[in-house]
């Protein structure tokens, strides 16, 4: 059985001066994302590793949950960056085959297009929002259309 946390971005500035990749995260952000790590944590949500998007606000976020989960410092993988359905599905395949529980970092619209690929469940996926999804599934290669199970759903927002 396979788990899938999925985490969108924590809230990130919008100020000009930053190229899209590069905005940092607001100190809001960086208090939503703990937060929710947090809570993660004390209902014992905790993956074996964090896949992030490169981009600076993604990185930080994953970071973040790294740091409270207690878990080795986060991938990256540069596909997640503005990943279309076709590519998150490809990026959900090629998760390390020796870890059951993965938690990915990634950017809407694609991190919402992918919860709904994977679950049939419509849902916004907000900053700092967290999806859980369990697949009966051995291996990650065989994922794919509605092969998943939303177990969780939560964000900052409430």
């Amino acid at each position: 059985m396979k788990k899938l946390m999925l985490i969108r971005h924590a809230k990130a500035t919008h100020e000009s001066g930053y190229a899209d990749f590069d905005r940092p995260l607001k100190p809001s952000g960086m208090q939503d994302a703990a937060l929710m790590a947090t809570l993660l944590r004390g209902q014992m949500q905790i993956p074996e590793i964090v896949v992030t998007s490169p981009a600076l606000r993604t990185l930080n976020t994953a970071e973040i949950f790294a740091n409270q989960f207690k878990i080795p410092a986060p991938l990256t993988d540069k596909r997640i960056y503005e990943a279309s359905e076709n590519t998150w599905v490809k990026v959900v395949n090629d998760l390390p085959v020796d870890h059951n529980f993965v938690a990915v970092v990634g950017h809407n619209p694609g991190i919402s297009h992918i919860l709904y690929y994977l679950t049939g469940q419509v849902k916004d996926m907000p900053t700092g929002a967290v999806a859980i999804i369990t697949f009966e599934n051995d291996d990650w290669q065989s994922i794919s259309e509605e092969d998943g199970k939303l177990v969780h759903f939560d964000s900052p927002k409430g």
